[in-house]
């Protein structure tokens, strides 16, 4: 015969092991969207934590040292943004933007230089001038959101200056 306060530290230690990995669960009824973590589950994490703490040592499949499956964190997202672009390529000629275009370096020309410049549409997005130009005879868009193309900034590459 099982002594009952035992059973009933295994039935605590069960339960506990439940709601902390079904805090998340779709099938809550309290959980519209299984991605939004609510306090309700954050405090059921909490007390299946303290519970076993508690208890003892924990019978059955899971032991001790069992490693919680998610961590819950909160964070503030933030945003930032500038002219000093993060682009490594030209998504046209697919480049590297501090370098000139591809069109450039196969033909490059005394008359046009437009291969030596970037340029940043209102958008925030970088490509080399001159694959822009070509890409704007035939749309009127930026090439990766599709918005409007409205040029915001044009500036030489580094390095690359006239007589070089």
């Amino acid at each position: 015969m099982v002594d009952p306060k035992k059973k009933a530290e295994m039935d605590v230690n069960i339960m506990d092991v439940d709601a902390a990995t079904n805090a998340g669960d779709d099938a809550s009824p309290d959980n519209e969207d299984p991605d939004v973590v609510d306090d309700d589950d954050v405090d059921a994490v909490d007390a299946a934590k303290k519970n076993r703490a508690g208890a003892g040592s924990i019978k059955g499949k899971v032991s001790a040292t069992t490693i919680p499956r998610f961590e819950i964190k909160k964070w503030n997202a933030v945003a930032m943004w500038s002219w000093d672009s993060c682009a490594e390529h030209c998504a046209i000629c697919r480049n590297s933007i501090n370098e000139p275009s591809i069109e450039y370096q196969a033909n490059p020309s005394p008359t046009n230089d437009n291969g030596l410049s970037i340029t940043f549409g209102n958008c925030g997005h970088v490509f080399h001038l001159d694959c822009i130009q070509r890409w704007l005879k035939t749309r009127s868009v930026c090439p990766l959101c599709n918005k409007e193309w409205d040029f915001a900034k044009i500036e030489r590459i580094p390095g690359y200056g006239v007589g070089m």
